[in-house]
């Protein structure tokens, strides 16, 4: 049995590990340790004394797929069954998603008819591009752009307005430099197995993991949820998790502890803090790449190249509250491609999907303006120059001249999320799969986890803590 295991970040990753390694009679201690003072991660929320909720990371989680439905089985053991908000995809904010192009907002198609129209930006129905996609060869690459893979089955339109938008939008990142295997691997499996994305989405492509549905997750696809918050911020997710570790007699949870440097020895490892050493049987690291590349021993060095190589992006994220109902449309908010403005990702209509996280007294307007990420230094300069009034200046000039908001915000809050965002670049697949074979074959007992490798999504990383303490224990859980 595995007697101490070290869980390297107290974000979502690292608390997701922790509480799948809580629930193993397996394992005799859990000591997770996080260098700041609090635990989540990019999980991070506002509560306004109003009863105001304000979201700095990550807002509406998806529940589809086996990973949407571990996440919820999770919620539902927690106990926060009754905290969930959830948006079905009925609501008006799954309905209507815009684009921002040529200095104003387009609907994004959708349903059928959404299909056969042409509908501006786009020069053709998005049929045409669907039904001509199945004639496509497949290719054989084995990992290309996004952009490229898009151009190729549905055309360059698509490819420079949607996709480009979409990917600034998931990724804060740049559609001709991302892996469509990594970033979109549905799509690239579809291609792969079916030779077309049209048959890959309609007949299936491939595995996926079996999770079986909870009462939370049954209930999910019964009222066809599209996206779901908390009533208190997505935040009370990782508070809920470490609630539950602390209660639980085998975890020591440090905050503070900024791990220095990590050297294997007899038993595992020897980790050593600023103020003190820690033994360990195993490690499960859930930092960002660069940051384990820096703790490692020389031996490690093939294996501190590659987390070096795994780059990020810089986004800043702007809430800002408005008086009264100001905006011109209805949706979810919009996306603005490249092309358009390089420094502006989008904008979250956040009243929308989530009226609940409004102050209860009097009509107010939450929007989240989501700026940089790929772009941010050509944009911004240097993040560690930039100035908050300059961002919300950004923001703020944004809504005005895409919504047409002509008030100034009430109330705002500027954060700056310093390399969020991982960027699974083409060949990542390939990095991943190299460091993970030289942990083998070095017999290091180390599993990484995060959003470095195997998924950027709330789910993915949760979904990763889970995958890895099943290996490393040998078991389903």
């Amino acid at each position: 049995p595995m007697r101490t295991v070290a869980v390297l970040g107290g974000g979502i990753g690292g608390l997701a590990a922790s509480y799948y390694l809580c629930r193993s009679p397996q394992v005799t201690k859990v000591i997770v340790l996080e260098s700041s003072s609090r635990f989540g991660g990019w999980l991070w929320s506002t509560r306004r004394p109003d009863g105001a909720v304000f979201e700095h990371g990550p807002r509406g989680i998806r529940p589809a797929g086996a990973v949407g439905r571990n996440t919820l089985n999770m919620v539902d053991d927690l106990g926060l069954a009754g905290e969930i908000l959830p948006v079905t995809y009925s609501h008006v904010a799954s309905k209507n998603r815009y684009l921002y192009v040529d200095g104003q907002l387009h609907r994004m198609p959708s349903g059928l008819s959404g299909l056969l129209r042409t509908a501006p930006p786009f020069s053709r129905p998005l049929l045409f591009s669907v039904a001509m996609e199945i004639l496509v060869k497949k290719s054989k690459k084995e990992d290309e752009s996004i952009h490229s893979f898009v151009s190729r089955r549905l055309g360059k339109e698509l490819a420079d307005i949607a996709v480009d938008s979409l990917c600034r939008g998931v990724f804060a990142g740049d559609c001709r430099k991302l892996s469509v295997r990594s970033c979109f691997p549905v799509l690239y499996n579809a291609e792969q197995r079916r030779g077309s994305l049209t048959l890959g989405m309609l007949l299936g492509s491939g595995p996926t993991p079996v999770v079986p549905p909870g009462p939370l997750a049954q209930r999910s696809i019964k009222e066809s949820w599209a996206q779901w918050s908390l009533s208190r911020g997505v935040e009370s997710l990782p508070e809920s998790i470490t609630d539950y570790l602390q209660q639980s007699r085998r975890v020591q949870l440090h905050r503070d502890a900024a791990v220095k440097h990590i050297s294997p020895s007899s038993s595992g490892w020897t980790i050593r803090l600023e103020d003190g050493v820690i033994s360990a049987d195993h490690i499960i690291s859930a930092l960002p790449a660069k940051a384990l590349s820096s703790a490692l021993p020389p031996a490690c060095q093939s294996l501190i190249q590659e987390l070096q190589d795994i780059s990020t992006v810089t986004v800043a994220v702007v809430n800002l509250e408005y008086d009264g109902s100001i905006l011109p449309v209805t949706g979810f908010g919009h996306l603005v491609p490249s092309s358009e403005d390089q420094g502006l990702l989008g904008v979250v209509y956040d009243s929308v999907p989530f009226p609940q996280h409004n102050r209860p007294n009097g009509q107010t307007t939450r929007l989240t303006v989501m700026m940089g990420g790929a772009w941010f230094q050509e944009e911004f300069g240097a993040p560690e120059a930039i100035t908050e009034e300059r961002l919300l200046a950004r923001a703020t000039e944004a809504v005005q001249r895409h919504l047409g908001v002509t008030a100034a915000p009430s109330w705002n809050r500027v954060a700056l999320q310093r390399d969020c965002i991982p960027q699974y670049y083409q060949g990542h697949f390939r990095r991943v799969e190299s460091m993970r074979s030289f942990i083998k074959e070095n017999n290091l007992p180390l599993s990484l986890i995060g959003s470095s490798y195997d998924g950027v999504s709330v789910n993915d990383v949760i979904f990763s803590g889970r995958t890895a303490v099943e290996e490393l224990l040998g078991t389903g859980l």
